[in-house]
């Protein structure tokens, strides 16, 4: 099953059919630039650059500039993961001024280093946003009607409040949708299954799936250990583990932790997801909050995702108020061990969705592997782009998008929405 397969039991918000067509046909289609808080780059101990990069995925980047200068990878940070078939400008610190000739001089080919100034260690997470230039090109209508039904489209969603906030098909695997599924296994602690599902399972159409379809008809580890293609490195590190302890569950601790990590994250999206899906379905609105909602504050169009209060029916006008002036968001469950369910309708869809899964919050704690321990929280049902801009290409029957969007929040469901394509 391929992403936009499986994606389709998603709901869209929006009813107006899409325009169709196709994006990253270059890179210059997909550009990223990364926005951080100004106080990270006033004065530090790091060295912090600007890494422009095409066609490189963040850590393949970092891990090749690492090498050049002769440090751990470890050793640079940064605050987000980019795509990788786009043109990226991002934010990487270094601590240690010593290497700043190296870096200044440093050549790889589709990747610019710029020096930026000093200040401090760049982590997973100190990014605002994302600004977005993005290009559809080829919908499947005449670039006039195109942009006349995405002025439908973009019309629609305003009266709703904005685009569903759907974690994006990045978080499930582009080509191999098994992430949330090995997540939700290891969940239960079926070590050998999850193993299964992630050494053997196949698509036909990607380098190493002979030996995966080996591997899934023999489970001959032997074998699979002669087959298994060099840059299969987890896989194969997976494989050894297992050959020296007979134990599945402890050849998944060979994995880096956020490998690991990304398995559970997986499975915590597909749930919000589908959270998010059957509030649609059930012609729930996503910019009015019901009695019982979970409602985050919004600070200059940020959602403050940690600030969340619950509506009672003597606050229900005040909060949607709130909302109206673009100060609250309703939102959705991030399932953990320490989740906070909402009451009322959206109470009764979270409960049904654990109940429909089989799993109990409990679960999250993953006491057989403690290193991922997911407390969970609350995520905005809505995207609400800042800036959102298009217009016509018209030599290239091509549409072209700009806007913002705050940290952790995926482009690719905005343009699903107007493509419809999944």
């Amino acid at each position: 099953m391929d992403y936009k397969e499986f994606f389709r039991q998603f709901r869209h918000l929006s009813e107006t059919p899409g325009i169709g067509g196709k994006i990253k046909q270059r890179p210059e289609d997909f550009i990223v630039v990364e926005v951080v808080p100004k106080r990270l780059i006033s004065g530090g101990p790091c060295l912090i650059y600007k890494l422009k990069k095409k066609n490189w995925e963040t850590m393949a980047a970092v891990k090749e500039i690492a090498k050049r200068i002769g440090i751990h990878y470890k050793e640079i940070g940064f605050a987000g993961t980019k795509d990788r078939h786009a043109l990226t400008v991002q934010y990487i610190s270094i601590c240690d001024t010593s290497l700043k000739e190296k870096l200044d001089s440093l050549k790889i080919q589709d990747i610019k280093l710029e020096f930026a100034g000093y200040g401090k260690p760049l982590k997973l997470g100190m990014l605002i946003g994302n600004k977005f230039k993005i290009v559809i090109r080829e919908p499947n209508l005449p670039i006039e009607e195109a942009f006349e039904r995405t002025k439908e489209i973009i019309a629609e969603l305003k009266s709703k409040g904005g685009f569903p906030n759907y974690f994006g098909y990045q978080r499930f695997g582009e080509r191999r949708v098994v992430n949330h599924e090995i997540g939700k296994l290891l969940l239960k602690g079926q070590f050998e299954d999850a193993a299964i599902k992630f050494l053997g399972e196949y698509t036909g159409e990607m380098e190493g799936d002979e030996a995966r379809k080996n591997f899934l008809k023999t489970k001959n580890i032997e074998k699979a250990l002669e087959e298994f293609p060099k840059f299969l490195r987890y896989e194969r590190a997976m494989l050894y583990r297992y050959k020296e302890t007979k134990s599945w569950k402890k050849a998944f601790v060979v994995l880096p932790r956020p490998i690991l990590r990304i398995f559970i994250h997986s499975y915590q999206s597909y749930l919000f997801n589908k959270v998010l899906s059957r509030r649609i379905e059930e012609g729930l609105p996503l910019n009015e909050a019901l009695v019982g909602d979970i409602v985050c504050q919004v600070k200059r169009g940020i959602p403050l995702r940690s600030k969340t209060f619950k509506t009672t029916k003597r606050t229900l006008s005040l909060v949607n108020e709130k909302i109206k002036k673009g100060e609250a968001m309703v939102t959705g469950p991030i399932f953990g061990f320490a989740s906070r369910l909402a009451d009322g309708e959206m109470g009764r869809i979270e409960r049904e969705i654990l109940e429909d899964e089989g799993i109990n919050l409990k679960e999250f704690k993953m006491k057989s592997l403690k290193i991922l321990a997911e407390p969970g929280g609350r995520r905005e049902l809505l995207i609400k782009p800042l800036g959102f801009r298009y217009r016509i290409l018209t030599e290239e029957h091509a549409i072209v998008f700009k806007f913002f969007l705050p940290k952790g929040v995926y482009a690719t469901s905005v343009l699903r929405e107007i493509m419809k394509d999944h």
